[in-house]
């Protein structure tokens, strides 16, 4: 089992970093060929980013939208990140400090994150307008969150497993050591199905992380009057 976990990470690994660069890569090209900030929008560049930090610390237009999807996506989001810090437990040796810190916050943050992924399920049968546009595919990245949750959760109150040993295992896969993994049934439906998010995490809607980045209605300034936008084949013609 140890050499199939190793393998399947490795090639999540790659999939996940390759897929992620080429998306970035194709952000970052696409033409904005237009001055479309979404107003009121700040007219610098310093408030520019202070506008961005606030979009992903506080999710500050889906606030302004819909309180209830808000909540439920920001606890989902912020317990997400809780779960991930204490994660890191596992690549690092010695432990750091500020990650032995937030252990006991991400354990129950993992309640939290179960919470708020039920709450975005329910509304995309409660609300009708949701309920219109959602896909199978909506309901599948929905289901590997709450599967990938539940089984962590599952392994902390349920069926205990050797964290020791997980943790060699993964020390052992960063300097390229396959090292034992325990025969536990509920890790590996844990490990296989984080290993599948990493492996389409590149191709779906969560790619909206990096993507908020490139939005020409958040990453711009409103200074039109101040500053001519040109689009780049605009500016060649103008050259001329």
């Amino acid at each position: 089992m140890a050499a199939f976990f190793a393998g399947l990470f490795y090639l999540a690994a790659a999939v996940l970093v390759a897929g992620l660069a080429v998306r970035i890569r194709q952000y970052a090209g696409t033409p904005a060929p237009l001055k479309i900030p979404t107003t009121p929008a700040p007219t610098t560049r310093g408030g520019v980013a202070v506008r961005l930090v606030r979009e992903v610390v506080l999710f500050e237009s889906l606030f302004k939208a819909t309180l209830w999807t808000w909540l439920f996506g920001w606890v989902f989001h912020a317990a997400m990140a809780l779960v991930l810090l204490r994660h890191l437990r596992y690549f690092t040796e010695p432990v750091w400090g500020w990650v032995a810190f937030v252990q006991p916050f991400g354990v129950y943050a993992g309640f939290a994150m179960l919470a708020g992924l039920g709450g975005l399920w329910a509304r995309r049968f409660l609300v009708d307008r949701v309920r219109y546009i959602s896909t199978p595919s909506d309901h599948l990245m929905l289901a590997l969150l709450v599967a990938i949750a539940a089984s962590g959760l599952a392994m902390k109150y349920l069926a205990h497993t050797d964290v020791v040993a997980v943790k060699a295992f993964f020390l052992g896969l960063m300097t390229f050591q396959v090292r034992e993994l325990p025969a536990d049934p509920v890790l590996a439906v844990h490990l296989g199905l984080v290993a599948a998010l990493m492996l389409v995490f590149p191709f779906s809607k969560l790619l909206h992380a990096p993507g908020l980045f490139f939005s020409p209605s958040r990453n711009q300034a409103d200074d039109p009057r101040e500053r001519r936008h040109l689009a780049e084949w605009a500016a060649r013609l103008d050259a001329k």
